[in-house]
Formats: structure tokens, C-alpha cells, sequence
């Protein structure tokens, strides 16, 4: 299972704008894997919280209230649940795309990778990383976050993953009171409060 944090328009398809796999390629370029000349990267996670940890993690220091969980626009952030069974695992020998898990040690040491280079802030190594992983034929890729080590991550890399992704459940707008939600603002040190400013 996979979680992703996205701005929800709830009459949008699922790879529309405004859809849990819709991925703004046109804005893309200064994130970790980001290669917009080839791929959409679509970043997800494992875990509900670390989903939810990557999308407040800008508002540290501050206090959390829902009307920061929504856009001016209307649209409000919802954790949606993806079913990624169809996708393959490298470490597994899977046939088909396949996500290469970079916290498996086989898999850094075939590439003579260090997991400081996979972690690192700086984009000058993890995109093209991300782009020799994509020229393989890979459907994405496995990493922990920088947040929290154990909450593992995925980017998939968006044409050769979404086909293979479906909606285990109805996105769940977020809310001050989601669980998941006061996991990640507890990790992250956030204030929580019901009140508008």
C-alpha cells in the first residue's frame, strides 16, 4: 500500500488535476528525483503519517489549523490510499516494472551507492541517480525518508506506474483531528488548533 498527500478536487479522475495520481509536470524540477524531460516523479510514501509529515513539514514552527489544509481555490489536502499490488519488486525478481528499493544494501552496492548519496539535500546527485535508475526500466524507486529513517518512501516514476496503481479507499480529507496527521505534527513539533487564525 502507498499514501500521497494531494490538493483533492473530488470530481477529478484519478490522473486529472486535482486527482490522487496527477502529477504537475510542468512544476516539477527541484525535487529529489524530479527529471521532467523524461518522467513525472509521483512522490509517495509507505506509511500514512510520513505522507502527511512531507506535506506540513513547511510549517514547522508555526501552529497547524485546518484552514491550512486548504487551498484558496477550495480544494483541501486528502491522504489517499493506492494499491501498488500490480507493480513488480526488484528484490523479489519480479517481471515488469519493478520498484528498486535503495534501503536494500545489494541494491546500493550494484550501483556503488553510499546511502549518504541517496539522502543527500543535494539534487545535483539524486536526480541523476533517479534518471540511471529510470533509463534501466524501473517503475520508481524505494527510499527512507529523511524525516523519519523508518517510514519508508517511493517515488514512482508516473508513465510507467500509474497504469498500475487503483484507490484502495475514498481520499480522506485531512483535518487537525486525522490521526495521521497528529502523528506527523507530533514528530515534527507542530502546534495543533481546532481555530482558525
Amino acid at each position: 500500500m502507498l499514501y500521497r498527500v494531494f490538493p483533492q478536487l473530488p470530481t477529478a479522475g484519478l490522473s486529472e488535476w486535482g486527482g490522487p495520481l496527477y502529477v504537475a509536470r510542468v512544476r516539477q524540477g527541484v525535487g529529489r528525483h524530479d527529471n521532467p524531460l523524461h518522467y513525472g516523479a509521483l512522490y509517495l510514501s509507505r506509511s500514512p503519517e510520513s505522507a502527511v509529515a512531507e506535506s506540513i513539514q513547511k510549517f514547522r514552527g508555526q501552529t497547524l489549523t485546518d484552514g491550512d489544509l486548504e487551498l484558496v481555490d477550495g480544494r483541501r489536502y486528502a491522504l489517499a490510499s493506492i494499491d501498488d499490488a500490480s507493480l513488480g519488486d526488484a528484490s523479489l525478481g519480479d517481471a515488469g516494472p519493478a520498484v528498486i528499493d535503495l534501503d536494500q544494501p545489494r541494491e546500493l552496492m550494484r550501483r556503488d551507492l553510499r546511502p549518504s548519496r541517496v539522502a543527500t539535500r543535494l539534487r545535483e546527485r539524486t536526480q541523476p541517480m533517479a534518471l540511471a535508475i529510470f533509463d534501466e526500466g524501473a517503475a520508481g524507486i524505494g527510499w527512507w525518508s529523511t524525516l523519519e529513517a523508518s517510514w519508508p518512501n517511493v517515488t514512482l516514476f508516473a508513465p510507467r506506474a500509474v497504469e498500475h496503481l487503483s484507490l484502495a479507499a475514498d481520499p480522506e480529507p485531512l483535518s487537525v483531528s486525522h490521526p495521521a496527521l497528529i502523528t506527523a505534527a507530533n514528530l515534527l513539533g507542530l502546534r495543533l488548533s481546532a481555530r482558525a487564525r
